[in-house]
């Protein structure tokens, strides 16, 4: 079991100059049950691949910093936000490994701003989402514009993702996929203000723990998701076995299922986790034509301040997102032509069924904070199914809305809503 230091085969801890060929020299050079280390000092990078059987160890003060260059990143086959397609690689990518662990107290800093203003320009509104929305192109937008993550974990076993922070990612930060046996432990998440920065996504895994990860992001903090139309329906694997307990959501949009809902999610614990001003609590999304399943989960022991919609299922999320007029693809991208094949019909609604929340405590530090007790919608044709609420205390402006429910149980459920609940209030689509 041998240590090896980046700086001796060439990287320059200064962050002047890219330093992947000698990193990936240095991975190259570890061997089976080897530890790799990144020192302090300052790394810049593109994507670089690990491989079976080593350890990553980032120092205290070590930082690699992503490049801001795409030609840094090489595509590989990779998942996009439920699309198999083509992707530029992340800035640490595990990918056919197994025993693969990335350690210490260090930093992966993706210096995301530039990816960030490529998908919304500097005001937030042009940049290719302004160019695309104005041409009816909503839905295709998050897929065309190529953003690297911080983190990937592709088809791999027994990975341990343990005390190091990510921070500023051009895309999600931490991507799970296709994966099993995996342990996320006391990561440290810190995103800023960019689009998409989601910060854990379980994707298609099972047998997953996230314990004591503490998440700051501008989309959702900790989501669980599972493939987006035909494609990831024909597959069928499903997001199973999944715990996550114990964190902190700060920031973001909080533990979400979906909206990537067609390969199905079930068996899943989220339990004894805290959340300060997250957007949501606990969340469901999916639209009419991603189908799948979502079964057999428990929330319980949650502490919410603060939090906008404590409790949210939205099953048609995001109208201009999860839908669109496609037309004629046959000149289009393939993955255009994946979106287009969404699930039809029947088969297209989300089945939600046994699910259960309890002992769940949210409060307003002061009474200015705004809060929607429930937002749960339901489909009218496929009602959620078995939905219970058992030791539920929420302090909210608004009581909110309950529909499309199919044995709903409230035991000891006590509100406190004072403002009447009002419909322009219906809107959230991160």
């Amino acid at each position: 079991m041998t240590e090896r230091n980046v700086c001796d085969f060439g990287a320059d801890p200064s962050g002047r100059l890219v330093s992947t060929a000698a990193i990936q020299r240095a991975i190259a050079e570890t061997g089976h049950n080897d530890t790799l280390v990144i020192p302090a000092g300052r790394f810049l990078t593109g994507a670089l691949f690990l491989k079976s059987g080593m350890t990553l160890r980032l120092e205290a003060d070590a930082q690699l910093l992503g490049s801001q260059s795409l030609d840094d990143y090489q595509l590989i086959d990779t998942r996009v936000a439920g699309i198999d397609m083509r992707w530029p690689a992340a800035i640490i990518n595990i990918i056919d490994c197994h025993d693969v662990s990335i350690t210490g107290s260090g930093t992966i800093n993706g210096q995301g701003l530039v990816w960030w203003q490529r998908f919304w320009g500097d005001d937030e509104r042009s940049g290719m989402l302004g160019d695309y929305s104005a041409r009816g192109l909503r839905w295709v937008v998050d897929y065309d514009c190529q953003r690297p993550r911080n983190i990937l974990v592709y088809e791999s076993e027994r990975i341990t993702l343990r005390d190091f922070t990510s921070r500023e990612s051009g895309f999600w930060n931490v991507h799970l996929c296709y994966s099993r046996h995996i342990t996320l432990d006391s990561v440290q998440i810190s995103n800023s203000a960019g689009p998409s920065t989601d910060g854990i996504d379980i994707d298609s895994c099972e047998q997953v723990r996230v314990e004591r990860c503490v998440v700051s992001c501008n989309d959702d903090n900790i989501c669980i998701k599972a493939g987006r139309g035909q494609e990831a329906a024909s597959k069928a694997r499903s997001a199973r076995d999944i715990v996550i307990r114990d964190c902190t959501l700060n920031s973001g949009s909080g533990i979400t299922l979906g909206s990537e809902t067609s390969g199905g999610i079930e068996r899943v614990l989220i339990e004894h986790n805290r959340f300060n001003g997250t957007g949501v609590g606990f969340r469901i999304k999916s639209a009419r034509n991603r189908g799948g399943f979502i079964r057999d989960i428990k929330v319980r022991h949650l502490q919410l301040v603060d939090v906008r919609f404590p409790v949210m299922i939205q099953l048609n999320w995001f109208v201009q997102y999860s839908y669109g007029e496609r037309g004629d693809l046959t000149d289009k991208p393939d993955h255009w032509r994946k979106l287009a094949d969404d699930v039809q019909g029947e088969a297209g609604l989300t089945h939600v069924s046994n699910l259960t929340l309890e002992n769940i405590s949210a409060r307003r530090s002061e009474t200015s904070v705004f809060s929607r007790a429930f937002f749960i919608e339901g489909y009218p044709d496929r009602p959620v199914s078995a939905l219970t609420l058992s030791s539920v205390v929420i302090d909210a402006s608004e009581f909110g809305k309950i529909s499309g429910v199919n044995g709903l149980v409230l035991h000891d459920v006590q509100v406190t809503a004072t403002d009447t609940t009002q419909d322009v209030n219906d809107t959230y689509e991160r």
